[in-house]
This record gives C-alpha cells, sequence and structure tokens, in this order.
C-alpha cells in the first residue's frame, strides 16, 4: 500500500536530521527533505507529498513566501502545511501563517510527543482517505461486472432477434428442397439459388456470433478508430430489434476519430440506443426517431445522441448517472452508471445530458488523438 510521505524544510541540516529521528522511531512513512524553500519546490514538483514540515526563517525564500507559493500552484495548493519556528509566540507570525493557509505550528524546542501526536493526526486521515478510495474501487469493480453482465444479457437477446430470422428462412428452405424434390422440380438453377440463399444466411449468422464474441473480448488495445466505425457496428446488431420496435435511427455521423477501445463505444452507443427505444414502448410513443450527430472541437470528438422518448423528469436528471439509481421498474440501475464509468475512465471524457422539447440528449466528449 503507498505510504505516507512528508517533506521536511529546514536550512540547517542538523535540525532536519533531528526531525528525521523522531518520525522515525514512531512512524514507517517516507520522508523527503529539502534544506531551502527552492529545493522543497523542486521535490514537489517530482514527488507526491502528503504534508509539509517547514522552518520559517530560511535565506532567500522564508516560509511564508514558501506557503505563499504553494498556495498558488494547483498541484501543490492542497498540501497541508505545519510551521516549525522559535517565534510562534508573536501574534503576527501566527497570523500571517494562517492567513496563508498553514494548518499548524509546533514551536522549537520540539516536543518529540507534540510533533508525533500531529503526525498521528494526518497519517490517520491519509489512510482512512486510501480505505475509502479502495472501497470506491472495488465497488465501482463490481458495478463494472454487474453491468456486463446486464449487457451481456441484452446481447444475447440482441443475437437471440437476430438468429431467429434467418434460421427461419433456413427452415423455408429446407421444406422447399422436400417439395421440390417430392414434385421432381430440383433441377441445377435449383441448387444454384438453394446453394446462394442459404450461404447468405450462414454468412449473416456467423458474422453476428463473430460480432457477439469481439464485443466482450478484454484483450482489445486502445488505438485510434472512428466513431463512424463504431456506431455503424452497434447498429448493425441493434438494426432487426429497431425495425420491429419501429424506431427510426437517423445518423450525421462523420470520420471523427477517438483514441481506446472500440468495443467500450460501442457498449456506450448500446446502452444509449436501447435506453430510447425501450422508452418509445414503454410510453407508447409513436413518433420513434433516434438522431446520432457528430463534430470535432479541438482535441476532442462530440457525439451527440437525441431521441424524442420525451425526456427525463427533472428530479431523476441529476441522479440518472448515480450507481443503481433507476427509472425502470425492474432496472439495475447500472446501465447508465456504467457508460458515464466507461466515457470518463476509459476514454478520459466526459458525458452530459439534458432534456430536450422532445426527449433526452446525451453529449459524448472524447479525445480524438492518442494522450502526448
Amino acid at each position: 500500500m503507498e505510504k505516507f510521505t512528508v517533506l521536511l524544510v529546514d536550512d540547517v541540516s542538523e535540525n532536519i536530521h533531528s526531525l528525521k529521528l523522531i518520525i522515525e522511531d514512531s512512524f514507517d512513512i517516507n520522508i523527503l527533505s529539502a534544506l531551502s524553500a527552492n529545493e522543497g519546490m523542486e521535490i514537489l514538483m517530482k514527488s507526491s507529498v502528503d504534508l509539509i514540515l517547514s522552518d520559517i526563517q530560511m535565506p532567500d525564500i522564508d516560509g511564508f513566501q514558501f506557503a505563499e507559493y504553494l498556495k498558488s500552484v494547483d498541484a501543490t495548493k492542497d498540501i497541508p502545511i505545519i510551521f516549525i519556528t522559535g517565534i510562534y509566540d508573536k501574534d503576527d507570525y501566527q497570523k500571517r501563517g494562517f492567513d496563508l493557509g498553514a494548518v499548524e505550528y509546533i514551536s522549537k524546542p520540539i516536543d518529540d510527543t507534540l510533533l508525533s501526536a500531529k503526525l498521528k493526526v494526518y497519517i490517520d486521515l491519509f489512510e482512512g482517505k486510501k480505505t475509502s478510495e479502495a472501497e470506491i474501487n472495488k465497488k465501482d469493480q463490481l458495478l463494472i461486472h454487474q453491468s456486463k453482465m446486464a449487457t451481456m444479457g441484452e446481447m444475447i437477446g440482441v443475437i437471440a432477434h437476430q438468429l431467429k430470422q434467418p434460421l427461419n428462412n433456413m427452415s423455408l428452405y429446407c421444406g422447399d428442397v422436400k417439395d421440390s424434390y417430392k414434385y421432381d422440380e430440383i433441377d441445377d438453377e435449383f441448387v444454384e439459388e438453394f446453394h446462394k440463399n442459404t450461404k447468405e444466411q450462414i454468412a449473416f449468422m456467423t458474422e453476428t456470433i463473430n460480432g457477439f464474441m469481439n464485443f466482450f473480448n478484454p484483450k482489445k488495445e486502445k488505438r485510434l478508430f472512428t466513431v463512424k466505425d463504431a456506431l455503424e457496428k452497434t447498429v448493425k446488431l441493434l438494426d432487426k430489434q429497431l425495425e420491429t420496435s419501429n424506431v427510426v435511427l437517423n445518423s450525421q455521423v462523420g470520420e471523427e476519430t477517438v483514441y481506446g477501445v472500440e468495443t467500450e463505444l460501442e457498449q456506450v452507443f448500446l446502452n444509449l440506443i436501447t435506453n430510447a427505444k425501450e422508452a418509445f414502448i414503454e410510453r407508447s410513443i409513436d413518433n420513434r426517431n433516434i438522431n446520432i450527430t457528430s463534430m470535432t472541437k479541438d482535441r476532442y470528438s462530440i457525439v451527440i445522441v437525441e431521441d424524442t422518448a420525451g425526456g427525463i423528469k427533472e428530479e431523476s436528471l441529476e441522479k440518472i448517472f448515480d450507481p443503481y439509481y433507476t427509472t425502470k421498474e425492474y432496472g439495475t440501475g447500472t446501465g447508465l452508471y456504467m457508460v458515464k464509468l466507461v466515457v470518463k475512465t476509459s476514454f478520459k471524457g466526459d458525458l452530459k445530458i439534458q432534456n430536450t422539447g422532445q426527449g433526452a440528449k446525451f453529449i459524448i466528449v472524447v479525445p480524438n488523438n492518442k494522450p502526448s
């Protein structure tokens, strides 16, 4: 597990040595040291630090100036600072330090017990934070697994629907062979037509199954691909369902690029399109349109998925991406949470939702190139 790290800043090496001995006697943590504020800044730019113990009276840049600089930099502004000083009793020093964001003062000569007690507070906070992050990560992994299982269930339904029609066609072709044989109507033309038709149905089923297997391939590496390709593959899996449900999907997607795992974006599209289709059916909406458009802005590709399914209630809008929150009677509440998780975590992008006059609009923003 990652260790707590403290940075000691003092222009007197003996003082740093004494502090190290006190700390190492009570705690197993990482200790970094700097003999000047400039050296401390260099360390902070290269290393992750959880707490700073700094002297105030130092040449060139004193402790106050050091703290003021750190609070002006995003990467270091939240690191707590404890000042170690022999002039703590002066009110103007105390006030100036607290105004700059110092959280504690320790006066010299240093009381070993007091220093250890103060350090323990920050180490306990650090350990608690790490534990919370680990628990959140564990819950996220569970939700990802649940969502994949739910998505797989949806995909199995898609596959069953996709295979049903070609299997029915194959059954009809076989029945036709039997009848044609019975009435002596089999000739070269009949055989050629039978061969062509059955090959087409088999090819369709093979492509459908391969697409399903590829969808859940966990070893696919990140690469550059187009939004158009990912959308076309998703729609191909869903086209029969959309047709049966009288849903019209209008796509005006160009050659915008995305860097990541293509099947993960396909999963995002699958979820958003399926949600819209189900909303049309549940609400008995006649005008069933899903419009998908894309554009490029600076370093990002933007994809907009908009439906005419009536939108989402205002009280649900802010919660729609929360884990386990669902507006469906038998929903798991992991689908849209998973979608946002994939967009933010896998693609380092963002996902927004808005209500329009006719339905819901999902805005996907993802980097259009490999990070440098």
